[in-house]
């Protein structure tokens, strides 16, 4: 009897040490800490640069529709759509018979005017001639002379030449085609330099001036930029858009863009030169502020800034860090103030997560 009552005493107090080592043990592991593994970079010192970002269409500042001076039998083509010319070279060969008889008439007429007048000077008895005859001769001579240089130019004009360097974008005709005259041959387009043309809000007008750096972009995708600068810009503001024309000269030397293309355009405004930059990707913005995470010993600490300027990955931190601290640019979103953290190198990354 007493054995029994002893075993009810002592298996309770059994039971009660187990469930107070349990316990012990869940604190022990409720308290216990991991580390959160983050990327981190040095703050650094630079330049960065504030643009408005807005888009333009390119366009061709030397272009030429080359049409045919005469009519007639396009008797060959020298070029072909895509092939560079230069400026006087030949595009096409018209038949010109036909002028060219006129210019072998005109001539014998000049040269039969001058014989006459060659021959009134010479004679002995000038008095017989009237000074009225000499006139109205020397007069022939004038018009026959001009005749012959019209008909000269319809020859000439019969050899098509570009009037610009460029490319040849379009070809209207085909040899054995009838050439009318003033009809479109060709079309050229030099495009070493293209405009871009920009048209921006009336309230931009007093931050813009001429020479004014400006980046290209040939699509919403590419960071690829082209410098260019500002050429032209209207001082009226169009009443209907409230927007004015400003154009840009944009170097095209590799023919890497085209006129009529819509492009991607940042204007440059002002540049803050040896100022603190972070990548923009480190910033995480709670509460509507934004915010850093700055790597104190294993610990990271959750730090309010204020920005200022963004050029791409790359943004200007006014107040809140100094150079040379280490802030995290990977992993943050996981972080709170004070949080433990492992810092790790993109390679280490790859092998944790293996």
């Amino acid at each position: 009897m007493e054995k029994s009552k002893a075993d009810k005493v002592i298996l309770p107090l059994f039971m009660i040490s187990i469930l107070a080592a349990c316990g012990e043990e869940q604190v022990a592991k409720k308290d216990e800490k991991y580390a959160i593994p983050v990327e981190t970079t040095t703050v650094m010192q630079g330049n960065v640069s504030s643009f408005y970002s807005t888009t333009a269409t390119l366009e061709a500042p030397q272009e030429a529709n080359v049409v045919s001076r005469i009519s007639g039998l396009i008797e060959s083509l020298a070029v072909e759509e895509g092939d560079r010319v230069q400026k006087g070279q030949v595009l096409a060969v018209i038949d010109a018979k036909r002028q060219q008889y006129d210019l072998d008439r005109s001539e014998a007429e000049v040269k039969i005017i001058e014989q006459e007048l060659n021959r009134l000077k010479k004679m002995s008895n000038r008095e017989f001639i009237s000074a009225d005859s000499m006139a109205k001769l020397e007069y022939n001579l004038q018009a026959a002379m001009a005749k012959k240089d019209l008909a000269k130019l319809q020859v000439t004009e019969s050899q098509v030449v570009s009037p610009i360097s460029g490319v040849v974008a379009k070809r209207y005709v085909k040899a054995g085609n009838m050439a009318k005259e003033y009809g479109d041959l060709f079309y050229i387009v030099n495009q070493d330099e293209l405009h871009g043309i920009l048209h921006l809000p009336e309230q931009q007008l007093v931050s813009l001036r001429l020479g004014q750096e400006a980046q290209v972009f040939s699509n919403q995708q590419s960071k690829l930029a082209i410098h260019a600068k500002v050429l032209r810009i209207s001082p009226i503001v169009d009443p209907q858009s409230g927007t004015f024309k400003v154009t840009l000269a944009v170097p095209n030397q590799d023919a890497r863009l085209k006129a009529g293309m819509f492009t991607r355009v940042e204007l440059k405004y002002d540049t803050h030169e040896n100022v603190i930059t972070v990548p923009y990707s480190a910033l995480i913005n709670q509460d509507s502020k934004q915010a850093l995470y700055v790597i104190d010993g294993t610990n990271a600490n959750r730090r309010e800034v204020e920005i200022g300027y963004r050029e791409g990955d790359s943004v200007e931190v006014i107040v809140g860090i100094k150079p040379g601290e280490q802030v995290v640019t990977r992993g943050q979103q996981n972080l709170k103030d004070q949080s433990l953290v492992e810092v790790i190198t993109p390679l280490n990354l790859i092998s944790a997560k293996n």
